[in-house]
């Protein structure tokens, strides 16, 4: 196991007996592209993990050991600045935070690694920001709660990294809960947990190796194309503040004065917060299957209305439409490749991942990765390996 093998290297270079902690990835079963809109998300954190073996120094002196890459940084607690390495650079951007917030640190020593896929949107530097505010606060004793740990974890990427992420990644890092989703108000940040019992169901991610290289850019117009549709529509309404608070019905009344790009997006973000509602609904009743039909509504929408898809990921999720096994698929995340999330029945998972990877590699002439992934609590403590 690799918790195991992070353990016995943390000995090797420390000589002494860490604090084990693991951060967990996480998925995002539906509302995607609502975050920035002020909506609704419903992520749950996974079985994939970032690990971490760590304990106090003598010193001032950090040193940090990233485990998958074989790889060694050293800095002083307090003199560090952003390095060209890029790895330690999620650390660092907690270890600046805390300072900000005028918490006194001691040095420390880390090995960390894991089994989260890189690049794969299941949130691996949000595990390791969110994972080492937490220890930070448990070591050093901080009494920090867990909300504004969340925020700290988010500033680290935002300013110190500066990726301009939303706050889903690392909220479901620390809140998770087994066999919970969590239904997140991206403005308020009120939550709630919702049942995803389903002994017979695995929740498989299906990896098209295709990279995000339009995402950032396209990000930012369809935040902007929104926000357009906000402004116009606050000439008729001006209480309203986001997308959040817009009808499918103001959308209709008003659908003449919106350019139509911009009424598609509006309109895509609209359905998928009243959908995410409603899917919470049917996980109360235990309706999965009407569940899964609101997944594949959702790609429709990011397919056609929010145009953020692309030929595999549509290839991947038309495959499972006539599969009796699953019940659900879309694309997962910011778009234009990445996973697609498929909720497949346990007597269907085999045949569903020797389909799936025989039409990928024929259709597209790539390897598809599949990874079986099952929903876990937020992050914690391991008392023992």
């Amino acid at each position: 196991m690799i918790l195991n093998q992070i353990a016995e290297d943390f000995k090797s270079l420390y000589k002494k007996e860490p604090l084990l902690v693991r951060s967990p990835g996480r998925v995002n079963l539906i509302g995607e592209h609502t975050d920035y809109n002020k909506g609704f998300v419903l992520p749950a954190a996974i079985d994939k993990a970032i690990y971490f073996a760590i304990a106090p120094s003598e010193s001032k002196l950090c040193r940090l050991y990233a485990w998958d890459m074989n790889d060694h940084f050293d800095f002083q607690i307090d003199s560090f600045k952003k390095t060209e390495k890029v790895w330690p650079n999620y650390l660092l951007g907690v270890v600046d935070q805390f300072q900000k917030a005028d918490y006194e640190l001691k040095g420390f020593d880390c090995v960390f690694g894991g089994d989260i896929p890189i690049g794969a949107g299941l949130s691996s530097s949000a595990a390791i920001e969110a994972g080492l505010a937490f220890i930070f606060n448990e070591m050093f004793d901080l009494k920090i709660d867990k909300l504004e740990l969340v925020k700290m974890a988010q500033k680290a990427e935002n300013e110190f990294v500066g990726v301009r992420c939303g706050i889903m990644d690392q909220f479901i890092n620390i809140f998770g809960a087994e066999h919970r989703v969590l239904k997140l108000d991206c403005r308020s940040l009120e939550f709630d947990y919702y049942p995803f019992e389903f002994d017979d169901i695995h929740v498989v991610l299906c990896d098209t190796q295709v990279s995000h290289s339009l995402a950032s850019s396209e990000y930012n117009i369809r935040r902007q194309q929104c926000e357009s549709g906000v402004r116009q529509l606050q000439k008729s309404f001006p209480a309203l503040q986001s997308l959040r608070d817009v009808s499918i019905e103001m959308l209709e009344e008003h659908r003449a004065k919106l350019d139509p790009v911009i009424y598609k997006r509006c309109d895509y973000v609209v359905r998928e917060n009243n959908r995410l509602l409603a899917g919470c609904h049917d996980l109360q009743k235990g309706d999965l299957k009407a569940f899964g039909e609101k997944l594949y509504e959702t790609h429709i929408g990011l397919r056609d209305d929010y145009e953020v898809s692309c030929p595999e990921l549509d290839f991947l999720v038309d495959l499972t439409l006539n599969e009796g096994g699953v019940l659900g698929a879309r694309m997962m995340g910011g778009g234009f490749g990445g996973c697609t999330i498929n909720l497949v029945q346990q007597n269907a998972l085999e045949e569903f991942i020797e389909k799936a990877q025989k039409a990928y590699e024929t259709e597209m002439g790539k390897d598809l990765k599949i990874y079986i992934t099952h929903i876990e609590a937020g992050t914690s403590i391991i008392q023992s390996v």
